[in-house]
């Protein structure tokens, strides 16, 4: 099968996923897909003169559109002349099924197949709906994005919803439910494993999150558990890199908080985690916590799993999906933090408790979210797509 993954504002893709806007997830969703046997191209909007289409993995890599140098700064604007060329690549070489990665990699998709009868299935990862719900700061939070995505969903062969959360949202605004699938975001299950490196730590029980120095209310909650569970160290990786962590308002806001609850001796604040660093540090952890509230793919609680460390989460989008309530570990409301701590103490004095859910995670983890299965699903909804359009293309 030919397959164009339409991911617009995706700039410089490597093999060690780095990159803009969810480059891991794309690069190991067109890996797979490539190792599949099928034939894979990115298209992703070019922002310099410099970029060349290459290939990685198995993967063709094309950037097109005009290099204005504009970056992310208008990405609903650069449509039109994304779009274009898109048009022109496929009526030279049409492939059999277009996946577009977020909103305005859709509208450009569906303008680009239209005339060629070709069955574009649309992914969003987070619907703007459920941002301004949960008051998420994104600059692309607008009028045109709240009302251009039912649309794109509707017009769409196929939307792949990354949590029957998002599934509930797509259904709300119209979208008909038999044209939905969810299909989470997948993790890699070799470098995500209880086996491996573990990141030093002393023997008082260590948790760990990972999370934006941003999510303020979120980190509040945690160390404000914190202060109800004695004994117990707490890690909290993210934000900038750890020699710059003095100059971040959100680290000073947070460890004046630490400090009026008493809390400072439990709590690291370890700075940015990089992607190597971040396997060891969950296997070093008794728990990990993610209070987030707002989590459209649940990928800590995932990557957590994976490297067999239970989990305590709020129950909010891809966490309700991912954890499983008292097997792999704990959902709690989001913004209760004397609950959360209640928790954490139940777990913590049952290492036994905590060893089965250990099992449990791994092997969900592995047979849920392995991007081998992810691929498999997703190319069932390509397969449906197709075939749903065959007859109207032979018309």
């Amino acid at each position: 099968m030919k397959i164009a993954l339409v991911a617009q504002q995706a700039m410089t893709l490597s093999s060690d996923g780095t990159g803009q806007a969810g480059g891991t997830r794309l690069l190991e969703l067109s890996r797979s897909l490539a190792s599949k046997g099928h034939q894979v191209t990115v298209y992703a909007q070019r922002h310099s003169t410099t970029e060349r289409a290459k290939l990685e993995l198995g993967v063709t890599v094309k950037y097109i559109g005009p290099a204005d140098g504009s970056g992310e700064s208008d990405l609903l604007a650069q449509v039109p002349g994304f779009s274009r060329p898109l048009h022109e690549c496929w009526r030279r070489n049409r492939p059999d099924v277009v996946h577009a990665l977020r909103w305005t990699s859709g509208l450009a998709a569906l303008a680009a197949a239209r005339d060629l009868r070709i069955p574009v299935v649309q992914s969003f990862d987070s619907l703007g709906v459920a941002e301004r719900r949960h008051r998420v700061i994104a600059r692309d939070v607008g009028t045109e994005r709240i009302r251009l995505e039912p649309a794109i969903g509707r017009s769409a062969s196929a939307v792949v919803a990354g949590s029957s959360d998002e599934e509930s949202d797509l259904t709300r605004l119209g979208v008909p439910r038999r044209s939905i699938r969810v299909v989470p975001c997948g993790v890699d299950t070799d470098e995500f494993s209880p086996e491996g490196p573990v990141a030093k730590r002393a023997a008082r029980p260590r948790l760990v999150t990972v999370a934006d120095l941003s999510e303020y209310e979120a980190l509040a909650t945690l160390l404000q558990a914190m202060s109800k569970v004695p004994g117990a160290d707490l890690v909290v990786a993210g934000g900038p890199p750890h020699a710059r962590l003095g100059d971040d308002l959100n680290f000073r806001r947070l460890s004046k908080l630490a400090g009026s609850l008493g809390v400072s001796g439990q709590v690291t604040f370890a700075g940015e985690a990089g992607r190597s660093a971040l396997p060891p540090l969950l296997r070093s952890a008794d728990l990990v916590v993610s209070m987030s509230e707002y989590d459209p793919a649940g990928t800590l609680a995932v990557q957590a799993m994976a490297c067999g460390t239970p989990v305590i989460a709020s129950a909010v989008g891809g966490q309700v999906d991912a954890v499983v309530d008292g097997t792999t570990g704990i959902l709690v409301p989001p913004g209760r933090p004397a609950l959360l701590a209640q928790r954490i103490r139940q777990l913590l004095a049952h290492p036994m408790l905590l060893e089965a859910f250990s099992v449990a995670a791994t092997d969900r983890a592995r047979s849920r979210y392995s991007w081998d299965r992810i691929a498999h699903e997703t190319i069932a909804v390509y397969d449906k797509a197709r075939d749903a359009a065959a007859p109207a293309a032979a018309a």
